[in-house]
């Protein structure tokens, strides 16, 4: 029966029965509810007009945008924050109770304040996308560093290593699977976190600008159609990720 299961026509099959099912409710619940439950055929026009016209695209293109720009500000930045604290105490009891303290703030919870001063509009949103990625980079990198064992640290004392030697071929090897995790969870919140500042702010474009719209006009085909375009899209990109995640610690199975 494992067997069975592990093939991939199988797992084909059985990954598309819960969608499959999942149509034929929603066609069944559209024929009593028109107004609630747009019909699939409806929802597949509009998907239909929205490629032809660009406007899914071009949305698309612009979450993606600002989700990859917010993670490529604030997830290096939380790595080199976390793995300063995890090497130099000072460091960690300085900023280790203020950042602490502010990550229990949710990440929407700032757009307020962030429009108060920058003004509602593509800075504001990639500023909060930006923290969403930092805190889940910051506190994994910080927790690969400091559980590092010490045997490690001691051989890099026989061998006289220097702190950039240290850090690059003791302490990094031994978090990167934390970092990585970090990475992962900071994709995570990111994706999340532009979406919903998007949803929020309404400016510019992107996926929540378009969803936003569509609620205004009462277009449930569009909305759908949008809310599918983005589970699709955090679906491949957690998907890839994953992939290069095990080929970056594809050491540790053969340990």
């Amino acid at each position: 029966m494992t067997a069975l299961l592990a093939r991939w026509p199988v797992r084909l099959g059985l990954g598309l029965l819960a969608p499959v099912l999942l149509i034929i409710w929603w066609q069944a619940q559209s024929s009593q509810h028109a107004v609630t439950f747009a019909p699939p055929a409806q929802v597949v026009a509009a998907f239909e007009a929205l490629v032809e016209s660009g406007d899914l695209l071009r949305d698309a293109l612009a979450t993606l945008s600002r989700a990859f720009t917010g993670l490529a500000i604030g997830a290096p930045l939380g790595v080199a924050t976390g793995i300063t604290m995890g090497i130099w105490k000072p460091a960690d009891r300085v900023l280790g109770p203020l950042l602490n303290a502010l990550r229990q703030v949710p990440m929407i919870g700032w757009l307020p304040l962030m429009g108060l001063w920058f003004g509602v509009g593509e800075g504001t949103e990639l500023i909060v996308v930006s923290m969403s990625a930092f805190f889940p980079s910051m506190l994994n990198s910080h927790a690969g560093v400091a559980q590092v064992e010490r045997r490690y640290l001691d051989v890099g004392g026989i061998l006289r290593f220097g702190t950039l030697q240290r850090i690059r071929f003791i302490l990094l090897p031994a978090a990167l699977p934390l970092i990585l995790t970090g990475m992962t969870q900071a994709l995570a919140f990111s994706w999340i976190a532009t979406l919903a500042t998007e949803l929020l702010t309404g400016a510019g474009s992107g996926l929540g600008v378009a969803m936003q719209m569509a609620q205004v006009q009462q277009r449930l085909d569009v909305m759908l159609v949008v809310i599918s375009v983005t589970a699709a899209l955090g679906f491949l990109i957690n998907q890839l990720f994953r992939r290069l995640r095990r080929h970056l610690l594809r050491w540790q199975a053969s340990a």
